[in-house]
């Protein structure tokens, strides 16, 4: 299939007498891509031999045409697919009863230099009656697609794994993906705008018809300039516009001088954002508003797409719902979080009782007043006869059980020890990963800081913007988390950043900056959950009333570094692996949270350090970010002469 247009070609042509054609404007984005995967090489290169990033390609932005063809899997039913990319989930149609399901279902995605590239595909057989069941996935990067040398569209057949184990695989499945012409991109925005104005349909615009396409754009710079753009786009001066001179007109003003100043499907406002280009925005828009493409779309998981009718009669009757932000982090049925590797959004495993339990117990003045009648002893209570049990020989046989539950987030590939090497659960729960499994970034550059925990993260610059976008329980403060033993002048008006980790996270938390550990300070209290559901609760003060120990560090690059571990229900113990005196370098091993789920909160003094873009970004949407031990957390305000690399062009792999 080809991509290239006859206007440039033309053009192309024209250049001969000898000399080579010009590459079209398809080619020179191609050869971007390469130069993209080139430099982020080098770039991992440089970053550990020297510290210092590579040069990077140059910023584009482009359509990619993202097609699923068929699957041939290892049983008959009734399958369909999902592709997931940033935060949107598109699906397919149901299959007929077969073992070779067939789709040739296409979408078209932006893709963007530094933005969303990692594509997941996943594939569920169906249940008409309540949710899907997930039987196999893949995850492709599509600049590895779009970067080969293949001219026509080349289909690619990738390996669908096991949800239960990413080392087996159930079937394969084949997709096409290929960059649009950026000239069939323009021409087909042109299109779609030109027959709005187009009263004869010969194509072609008169004056009368442009103004009144100026017009309707509602920007009254446009208005004001009618005659003179219709001049400049006039190319040929012969009285009328064609499709390429719109085309090309569009394109080059809304790089120079917009005349384009809401999108005309969405209504959204243009130019906010300089990575995606304006033309892409609006050609994306048009296509799903003429059901131009042929995956479904509107959904932000692909656990949400899968989904049978009795959950979309629940969505309907409101009592679930999904969406981003503090509100569906507080009482929806659903948690969303952002996955900074794979950058897309993905769903926390929960089952639905506990959210309603959980919703009945933080979300009311009932709620409060069972807690402040009892509930708060009978959680400690549930938690330290959890705690002995998960600790018997008996308890191993809950290991397959948990792996079940937590299918497809637990990578058993990373584990240390075997599985049938744990004598009991607690032994399976504080496990150990392979040291090669979360490699430490910058390790040798202690002015940037890493994450403690494999982790749900948000990070603020202060109190006020934790409890404006997260933290909701009454009267919450450094100092009252803190204590007064641990607290000093230091923390004031300090920056915060909370490491939320859930059952089926790998539970050791390591140091995030180096220096010496100063002192321990014990602070007994309740074991209410750490989930958002309670820490969103305006009812109760989760981090300030909860069990916790608190390490303050002292650093040469962050000051002193207030290191919170907070204990949570089902969690008996909180172990420390270091001791006051010690120095500790960042990314070592600091202790572990046995059974439960529990949380990590560490305070940096005023202005101490710069979180990362992204993490900041994100927390400002109420939106957790799903992170790693070891991936960058932020760099030191101090000691600016320091040369600090672009943590966000300068990859770890």
């Amino acid at each position: 299939m080809g991509h290239s247009s006859s206007r440039h070609n033309a053009l192309a042509g024209a250049a001969g007498d000898g000399q080579p054609p010009l590459p079209s404007r398809f080619s020179r984005f191609r050869t971007r891509l390469r130069l993209r995967r080139r430099d982020r090489a080098a770039a991992a290169a440089d970053c550990s031999e020297s510290g210092r990033p590579a040069v990077a390609a140059d910023e584009f932005a482009g359509i990619a045409r993202i097609r699923i063809v068929k699957a041939d899997m290892r049983f008959k039913d009734k399958f369909f697919a999902c592709l997931s990319l940033g935060e949107r989930t598109y699906r397919t149609e149901r299959s007929d009863n077969t073992h070779k399901p067939e789709w040739n279902s296409e979408k078209k995605v932006v893709i963007e230099t530094n933005g969303p590239h990692i594509a997941r595909i996943s594939v569920f057989e169906t249940n008409r009656f309540s949710k899907n069941t997930l039987v196999g996935y893949c995850e492709v990067d599509l600049f590895d697609l779009l970067t080969k040398d293949l001219e026509e569209e080349h289909i690619e057949d990738l390996a669908l794994l096991d949800p239960s184990s990413s080392t087996n695989a159930v079937g394969t499945i084949s997709i096409s993906c290929y960059i649009e012409d950026p000239v069939e991109t323009e021409q087909s925005f042109a299109r779609r705008v030109l027959a709005i104005v187009d009263y004869d349909e010969d194509g072609k615009l008169s004056l009368p018809e442009f103004s009144d396409l100026m017009k309707a754009f509602g920007n009254g710079l446009a208005v004001n300039k009618m005659e003179e753009l219709f001049r400049q786009a006039d190319t040929n001066s012969d009285g009328i516009v064609d499709m390429d001179e719109l085309a090309a007109l569009l394109a080059d003003q809304q790089e120079k001088e917009p005349i384009i100043s809401n999108c005309p499907v969405c209504g959204e406002s243009l130019g906010k954002y300089d990575k995606i280009n304006d033309m892409i925005h609006m050609t994306l828009c048009f296509d799903e508003g003429t059901g131009n493409q042929i995956m479904t779309g509107g959904f932000l998981t692909d656990k949400q797409a899968s989904y049978g009718w009795m959950f979309k009669l629940s969505e309907w009757a409101n009592f679930s719902s999904y969406d981003v932000g503090l509100r569906s982090g507080s009482t929806a049925s659903h948690i969303l979080v952002f996955d900074r590797r794979a950058k897309r959004l993905v769903e926390e495993a929960i089952d639905g009782k506990i959210v309603l339990s959980m919703r009945a117990l933080y979300q009311s003045k009932v709620g409060l007043t069972l807690i402040n009648t009892g509930v708060k002893d009978i959680l400690k209570n549930l938690s330290e006869k959890q705690g002995k049990k998960m600790n018997s020989p008996e308890s191993a046989k809950d290991i397959p059980k948990f792996l079940d539950l937590f299918m497809g987030q637990i990578n058993m590939d990373e584990m240390k020890d075997p599985i049938e090497s744990f004598k009991t659960f607690n032994d399976f729960f504080v496990r150990q990963l392979k040291p090669s499994a979360r490699p430490i970034a910058y390790n040798d550059q202690d002015n940037i800081a890493t994450c403690a925990a494999d982790c749900r993260l948000m990070a603020f610059s202060s109190v006020d913007e934790s409890t404006r976008f997260w933290i909701k329980g009454r009267k919450f403060s450094i100092e009252g988390l803190l204590g007064a033993d641990a607290h000093s002048d230091a923390f004031i008006n300090g920056s915060l950043v909370i490491f939320r980790l859930a059952p089926q996270d790998y539970h050791r938390f390591h140091v995030p900056v180096s220096g010496t550990v100063e002192k321990f300070v014990e602070i007994p209290g309740c074991l209410y959950t750490v989930n958002p559901i309670a820490v969103n609760s305006k009812y109760c003060n989760v981090f300030t009333e909860n069990k916790r120990v608190v390490s303050i560090i002292s650093t040469s690059e962050f000051g002193k570094v207030a290191f919170v571990a907070i204990g949570a229900t089902m969690v008996g113990s909180i172990t420390f692996l270091k001791k006051e005196g010690d120095y500790v370098h960042k990314g070592d091993e600091f202790g572990y949270f046995s059974f439960g789920g529990s949380t990590v909160i560490c305070v940096f003094e005023k202005e101490a350090i710069q979180f990362d873009a992204d993490l900041v970004a994100n927390s400002e949407r109420s939106l957790e970010t799903l992170v790693e031990v070891g991936t960058t957390l932020g760099t030191s305000k101090r000691n600016r002469e320091l040369q600090v690399p672009d943590l966000q062009k300068c990859a770890v792999e």
